[in-house]
């Protein structure tokens, strides 16, 4: 891998903190594990399901659930907090668009297209065809599967609806780039534990008003539940990677907020098995009761994305380590992450679909499915950064043109 292949403008180095790097590749590892769980995972919709499917599974997964998606945005807002203060606002908003918006119109249009064709195919709501499904999947006027039309036809963005979430968040704090900043350079002197309190007091109402009311759908227009809670975790990112101090606190503290985290994660799996039948009977006539629900999901949120930022600060925050002395690793797997990102559902549920017939034992084909999908984004993202179309429509940087060396002087007789 050469520097012209991946180049520094592909890796900004501006202020970087080497810990968000690692998170953002750990944060893309668990959500292709967690996809993965999907396709098992009993008694919760995906595109396509597994014959052999788990109920204990889903406690496992319920111990990522609640904050993935929220560690996802807060560290882009980190990493946009930090970045804005050496670039300027409109060489962002143009800088974010082509990186967001280009590849999730790509991915609308050809990368997603598997899932929905695998998805209907399962269903016997299609006979057979790629190529004559994908012209009738773009097609805005097609008669196919009526039923699970949208505005704009059978054209989704499945799991890529993180991009144009993450694009319109970026845009509104770039609008309110100066007040944010005003705001985080007053937030100075205030103490950490009164910015936990803070999180906690705009949090709870968002989950007790917001939650049951508004289902979350991932339709950007309709989703103001999740809107409330992204756009929160978002601007908090924005000020703490201001805040050092807080984010110090955040580092010493890291075993109280894993201790809280695995305490909120504990009572909300117990009570998932009925373990405290009395409580649960009150939940629908007690505010109390509603209330301490409420107030663990929100610490169970916020403890485990804290606990992650402080150990990923304590242990990570560091150009080289033994298996990367020279940074080569963290450097290819960062610029890779938005490609693979892309890929990664789609490629699952190609593999899964492959693999179903098959009849293999899930304890095999499992494993088995999370290699492929790891090795297929691996292989995908080696095409699309050979090819300089597939760069632009993937949110990558151009290749560097190499320049050419000079030649020696050559004395003449």
């Amino acid at each position: 891998m050469t520097q012209t292949e991946i180049s520094r403008r592909d890796v900004p180095d501006i202020g970087r903190r080497y810990d968000l790097d690692w998170l953002r590749i750990l944060a893309f590892a668990v959500l292709i594990l967690y996809h993965v769980g999907m396709y098992y995972v009993a008694d919760w919709d995906w595109h396509i399901k597994s014959s052999v499917t788990s109920v204990a599974l889903q406690d496992w997964m319920i111990l990522t659930n609640p904050w993935r998606m929220s560690l996802l945005f807060l560290l882009s807002a980190m990493a946009l907090s930090l970045v804005q203060q050496k670039v300027g606002a409109a060489a962002l908003l143009r800088n974010r668009s082509s990186r967001l918006l280009i590849p999730l119109l790509f991915g609308m249009f050809v990368i997603v297209t598997p899932q929905v064709y695998f998805e209907a195919l399962s269903q016997d709501l299609i006979e057979p065809g790629y190529l004559a499904f994908w012209w009738q999947y773009i097609n805005p006027n097609t008669d196919l599967l009526v039923d699970h039309h949208s505005p704009i036809g059978l054209l989704t963005w499945n799991h890529l609806w993180f991009l144009p979430y993450l694009w319109c968040y970026t845009m509104l704090v770039l609008l309110c780039r100066k007040p944010l900043n005003a705001l985080a350079k007053a937030l100075q002197p205030v103490p950490g534990r009164y910015a936990l309190l803070a999180l906690v007091l705009v949090f709870v109402p968002i989950v007790y008003f917001l939650q049951p009311l508004f289902e979350t759908t991932h339709a950007l227009l309709d989703d103001w539940y999740s809107h409330a809670k992204y756009v929160a975790v978002f601007i908090a990112g924005y000020l703490l990677a201001q805040h050092k101090s807080w984010w110090q606190a955040v580092i010493d503290h890291r075993r109280w907020f894993l201790t809280l985290a695995l305490c909120c994660y504990s009572f909300a799996i117990a009570d998932r098995h009925d373990m405290f039948p009395s409580l649960s009977a009150q939940f629908e006539h007690s505010i109390l009761v509603q209330l301490g629900y409420r107030l663990n999901s929100v610490l169970n949120h916020w403890g485990w994305l804290l606990a992650v930022l402080g150990y990923a600060g304590f242990w990570l925050n560091r150009p080289a380590f033994s298996f990367d002395q020279d940074g080569k690793i963290r450097r290819y797997c960062t610029v890779a992450i938005l490609p693979c990102y892309m890929l990664h559902q789609s490629l699952t549920i190609v593999f899964a679909s492959w693999l179903k017939p098959l009849a293999i034992p899930a304890g095999i084909e499992a494993p088995l499915l999370i290699v492929l999908t790891f090795a297929g984004c691996i292989a995908g993202f080696e095409l699309i950064r050979r090819i300089a179309l597939l760069r632009w429509l993937c949110g990558m940087t151009p290749l560097q043109q190499p320049t050419a060396a000079k030649q020696p002087v050559i004395a003449t007789a």
